[in-house]
């Protein structure tokens, strides 16, 4: 079972469904109203809803293993003026997203960080590493040693509680960085899944898909990316024993668990798309993987425009599930056909690209 030369639509469906369910995840009707696999864990531990976010970042370094070769053959300084600019442009789209509508703005509790700044400063670091790093055998253990430090250092530096909410070491950096006025406080206080700390491993989790994407070229068959994707989940959860899978702080053991699942489901879709041609079922997922950052871009644009106009006494968000969505079913299901449609409108915008054949770079 080899994969015909050429022909890569899996890695397409893959970031198209990663986009889809990030788009799921992110807009219910009603946060207070969610299935249980469409909720984030707690603190420690991890449901499908937080292999989301890491399989966004293992697509990325799907990508980089295809397009690094042009950028080598151009010099470093065209490298270092794509990445920087890439970066930059990623990571204030971000904020401007964070500070949209730009009118009647507390800019003093501005949060700083998010997923698309995170995206953009993984990306960053891993660009770098694997344009210098060219051999893999370098780049596994770099990726190894940014682990094994990470854990080392909110181990011994962690205070009491190391892998706590209050004594994390990623949490006092944010706090002595940026100040807890501008980081999230979803959690009743300071703290920021997204900070500066974690997105180190967060940019070896890029870096295990730019490995992947190499050992999907090298060897043209899922068996290996299977093999892979079972160490990587069995080194992460032996590693789960001293230092505990947690999103939140983006551990190590969580970066080889969540790149190890991405491994296993890309096995499966270049097994069942670019070998046995199972292609029709795919189809409306690789549209979405055609423009997935822009895609994601847009539904956050969507979400934030509708707390700007209000229907009665309720914003058009809130408006829309009560109004149309709730009296459905209950309103869990409700929430969750809520979220769905959402899917689907962020879908035809993708589709509309994808007839007239535009991809936009961000």
């Amino acid at each position: 079972m080899t994969l015909p030369t050429g022909r890569y639509r899996s890695l397409d469906v893959f970031r198209g469904l990663t986009i889809a369910m990030m788009i799921l995840v992110n807009t219910p009707g009603s946060w207070q109203h969610i299935y249980a696999p469409l909720r984030h864990a707690e603190w420690h531990g991890y449901t499908p809803t937080d292999l989301v976010f890491p399989f966004f970042l293992v697509a990325v370094g799907l990508s980089m293993s295809f397009v690094l070769p042009r950028y080598r053959a151009r010099g470093n300084k065209a490298f270092y003026s794509k990445v920087i600019r890439r970066v930059l442009l990623i990571f204030f789209i971000g904020l401007a997203l964070t500070a949209f509508p730009f009118y009647n703005k507390d800019y003093s509790q501005l949060r700083i960080l998010g997923v698309l700044q995170r995206i953009a400063l993984a990306y960053g670091l891993a660009a770098v590493w694997v344009y210098h790093l060219r051999q893999v055998r370098l780049l596994i253990i770099t990726s190894l040693l940014v682990l094994v430090g990470y854990w080392l250092l909110l181990w011994l530096a962690g205070g009491p509680d190391p892998y706590s909410l209050t004594h994390n070491l990623p949490r006092q950096l944010d706090l002595l960085v940026l100040g807890a006025n501008h980081m999230w406080h979803g959690h009743g206080l300071a703290f920021d899944p997204e900070g500066l700390l974690s997105t180190f491993p967060a940019a070896v989790s890029v870096v295990s898909g730019y490995l992947l994407g190499l050992l999907i070229q090298q060897t043209k068959r899922p068996a290996p990316v299977w093999l892979a994707g079972v160490l990587l989940l069995a080194a992460g959860y032996l590693w789960s024993l001293v230092m505990p899978i947690n999103k939140s702080l983006w551990t190590s053991s969580y970066v080889l668990v969540s790149s190890g699942i991405a491994a296993l489901v890309l096995g499966v879709l270049i097994y069942l798309i670019d070998i046995r041609g199972l292609t029709g079922w795919a189809k409306p997922f690789e549209i979405f993987g055609m423009n997935p950052l822009a895609v994601f871009i847009l539904s956050i644009l969507w979400v934030k425009i509708y707390f700007m106009i209000h229907i009665g006494d309720r914003n058009m968000y809130g408006w829309l599930y009560h109004t149309v969505f709730e009296p459905i079913g209950n309103p869990t299901f409700g929430s969750l056909l809520f979220a769905l449609f959402h899917v689907a409108g962020c879908w035809l915008v993708a589709w509309l690209l994808y007839r007239k054949q535009i991809v936009i770079k961000v």
